[in-house]
């Protein structure tokens, strides 16, 4: 952030405001991690503040500190339209398009409020009054401690703050192995564990609880994998049909795609998962090195995200969209394989 922007932001908090955050649909550890952070440090500041979350998010999220007081947008359509129209100021965290909160965009766009957007995505819109955009950082949730010391008061983190902003930091940096991983999330991370995370209870809470039924998935998942040497990729799918087989919840699917990038040689990969009910195929993609999945998902799957990690789409059935995918990538070969 710009000093022009701090100031800016001291000035609005410095008088009272009615408050509302939102972070994107199917929100990920980043996203829910950096809005009840910051929900937390701006009560402590006396504000009156509410998360209101596109749709939910999995089960492993819901023990973050502060997870009772989310309102569903979906669920509790009323109350949450209710927050947004009475809003003063909006947070937009870990997105930077009105468009990734689904149905709620429209009630945003209407909204009469100050945007405030703190994100670390690519190609931001331009609709805040404040942007706190930087794509070199590893998360969100990084940013909102720095958002924080910005403004002078990390003296009110307290254990809750910390281990909200640990988890997004851990989750986005898959463990910290990531490139994004600085020097500077270290410290952070750090700081975060002297005033309360307990980085140990916290990997646990969110990567090592299964049910049988999650692992049964993810056996038909990497069954599932197939593995294109020449083109140095490997993608799974996963149909409707086996998501309902195994009883699948929001969440069980978390880090599939990335067992393709397990694998001796493969620097892409992929997941194709089938949504009957909102008619898509929704994808995930993972690179290791120089190749910029977001700039793949963009091109061609109505995507983005990052240069090794990023979301997309296709809105025809799964054969077509494999047959799409195989079509575009012999186009890559050159770059997959410099």
């Amino acid at each position: 952030m710009n000093s022009a922007d701090i100031t800016t932001v001291k000035s609005i908090l410095s008088q009272p405001q009615k408050i509302v955050i939102v972070p994107h649909r199917n929100p990920d550890g980043d996203a829910m991690g950096s809005c009840l952070a910051l929900y937390a440090f701006l009560k402590e500041k006396g504000q009156t503040v509410h998360v209101v979350a596109p749709n939910d998010y999995p089960k492993f999220l819901k023990w973050l500190p502060g997870n009772d007081t989310v309102i569903n947008f979906e669920k509790e359509n009323s109350q949450a339209k209710e927050r947004i129209d009475q809003a003063t100021v909006i947070f937009t965290l870990d997105f930077n398009d009105l468009s990734r909160v689904g149905q709620m965009e429209t009630v945003l766009q209407e909204a009469n409020a100050d945007f405030i957007m703190i994100d670390h995505h690519q190609q931001p819109s331009d609709y805040a009054k404040v942007t706190y955009s930087d794509v070199t950082m590893s998360s969100t949730c990084e940013m909102v401690y720095n958002f924080i010391d910005f403004l002078g008061e990390t003296s009110l983190i307290d254990a809750d703050i910390a281990t909200n902003l640990y988890t997004g930091i851990m989750t986005d940096t898959g463990s910290f192995k990531y490139r994004s991983t600085s020097s500077k999330t270290h410290r952070v991370v750090a700081e975060l564990i002297d005033k309360g995370a307990d980085n140990m209870e916290i990997h646990q809470k969110v990567f090592d609880t299964n049910s049988p039924s999650r692992l049964h998935l993810l056996g038909i998942a990497l069954s599932n994998m197939v593995i294109l040497p020449e083109y140095r990729t490997a993608y799974i799918t996963l149909s409707q049909d086996e998501l309902d087989q195994y009883d699948f919840k929001k969440g069980d699917t978390e880090g599939f795609v990335n067992y393709g990038l397990t694998l001796e040689g493969i620097i892409f990969a992929l997941i194709f998962i089938e949504n009957r009910e909102e008619g898509i195929i929704k994808i995930s993609l993972r690179s290791v090195g120089d190749f910029s999945v977001n700039e793949f998902a963009r091109a061609h799957f109505n995507g983005g995200g990052h240069t090794n990690a990023a979301g997309g789409r296709s809105e025809v059935s799964m054969e077509e969209t494999i047959s799409k995918f195989n079509e575009i990538l012999k186009t890559y070969k050159s770059k997959l394989n410099p």
